[in-house]
C-alpha cells in the first residue's frame, strides 16, 4: 500500500437486511461497530451462523470497500450503487484493501487485522437487484477484526502497521 488511504464514508445497519445508515462517526471495539448488525452484543447479521456459546469467527467486526471499486463497476459494467447499497461499513479512498489480508493496519485510532476478502455474494445481488457478482469479484472489499478500539470518522487515515 503506497501511502495512506482515507475513510470517506461510514455505514452501519441495525439489523439483518435493514437499510444501511450513514454515520458521522462510529465507535469501534473488539467485536464490532456499536450499533451495527454484526456487533458482538447484537449479532443479527444475515450471515450469523454461530450460537451464543460458540466462538465468533473472524472477519465480522468491520467491512471496508474502495471508492475506486464502486466507481470501477459503474464505469465498466454500468452498475451504479447508491450510498450504502454495497453493504460495507467503510468506504475508503486510495487504500489498497486486498493487500491488507493477514496484515495489521490502523483506521484513525483503531487497530485492525485484515481477515479475508469480502467477496460479493448472492445476498448482495438479491438486495441490490443488480448483477454485481462478476464486476465486484476480488474487489468487493475487506473483512477485518478490530484489535484495539476507538472512534472512526470520515477523513481518518488508513495505514499499514509494521
Amino acid at each position: 500500500m503506497n501511502g495512506a488511504g482515507t475513510v470517506e464514508r461510514i455505514f452501519t445497519a441495525p439489523a439483518a437486511e435493514a437499510e444501511m445508515v450513514e454515520r458521522s462517526d462510529v465507535e469501534a471495539v473488539p467485536g464490532g461497530l456499536r450499533g451495527d448488525r454484526y456487533f458482538h452484543e447484537i449479532e443479527t447479521g444475515t450471515f450469523v451462523e454461530w450460537g451464543p456459546d460458540e466462538q465468533r469467527p473472524g472477519g465480522y467486526d468491520l467491512t471496508l470497500i474502495e471508492r475506486e471499486a464502486i466507481e470501477g463497476i459503474e464505469r465498466e459494467a454500468g452498475i451504479e450503487l447508491a450510498p450504502g447499497e454495497h453493504r460495507r461499513n467503510i468506504v475508503t479512498r486510495d487504500a489498497a484493501l486486498n493487500h491488507l489480508v493477514g496484515e495489521r493496519f490502523r483506521v484513525g485510532e483503531v487497530v485492525c487485522r485484515g481477515d479475508r476478502l469480502c467477496e460479493p455474494c448472492g445476498y448482495l445481488q438479491r438486495v441490490t437487484e443488480k448483477d454485481v457478482l462478476e464486476p465486484l469479484a476480488h474487489r468487493g472489499g475487506l473483512r477485518a477484526d478490530i484489535l484495539e478500539g476507538g472512534v472512526i470518522r470520515p477523513s481518518d487515515k488508513i495505514e499499514p502497521l509494521e
